[in-house]
């Protein structure tokens, strides 16, 4: 049996300040992706699914495995699309092209995918996909849901948990879902969107 990692985060965990706090990235990183990652290698022991990759377990399994593997899956796509702040943070390129092309524009899809993270009951997530013919459509995911599921290629997602936000937000969800704008590495979405 393979053994899942925690992994590493590709920046300092105090990079991300003011939009998210070197506190709150290392409870929601070091405690509550760790726990994820635990559960889930625990709960693989003598099963079935254990040699398959994290994208097929999300894919096949169900009640407690799913909801760790989930996690896992959406917390490494999350902490793996930042960077340091940057003021007016903008895609560019293809990537760029086709949210022009199905949004109408860049500002248009910031409103609709922040008021998809804000409006969702719970916990959750709010991604921005693309189907098999390169479309992209926001949907909203309870839980450890993962857009993967319904054979979309997940490209960009707001945790609306609360633990990747309360210690600095509180209970302003939509003020954290208007900041993370700042940190998001186009790049990586880029590249996502590409392959």
């Amino acid at each position: 049996m393979k053994k899942f990692e925690l992994m590493a985060l590709p920046y300092a965990s105090e990079a991300l300040e003011p939009v998210i706090s070197k506190q709150t990235l290392e409870f929601h990183h070091g405690k509550h992706l760790a726990g994820y990652v635990n559960n889930l290698n625990g709960l693989l022991e003598g099963n079935p699914l254990a040699d398959l990759s994290l994208e097929d377990i999300v894919c096949k399994s169900t009640g407690g495995i799913l909801n760790n593997a989930g996690q896992i899956m959406n917390h490494n796509l999350y902490f793996g699309q930042f960077c340091a702040p940057k003021a007016d943070n903008k895609p560019v390129g293809k990537l760029a092209e086709a949210i022009a092309r199905d949004f109408g524009s860049f500002e248009v899809f910031k409103d609709e995918f922040q008021k998809k993270g804000a409006t969702l009951f719970g916990s959750g997530w709010v991604w921005l996909s693309a189907d098999k013919e390169g479309k992209l459509i926001i949907t909203q995911e309870t839980n450890a849901a993962n857009p993967i599921q319904k054979g979309l290629n997940p490209l960009l997602t707001f945790d609306v948990w609360e633990h990747a936000y309360y210690l600095d937000y509180q209970n302003r969800r939509p003020d954290h879902l208007a900041a993370l704008w700042q940190i998001i590495d186009w790049n990586v979405i880029e590249t996502r969107f590409s392959k």
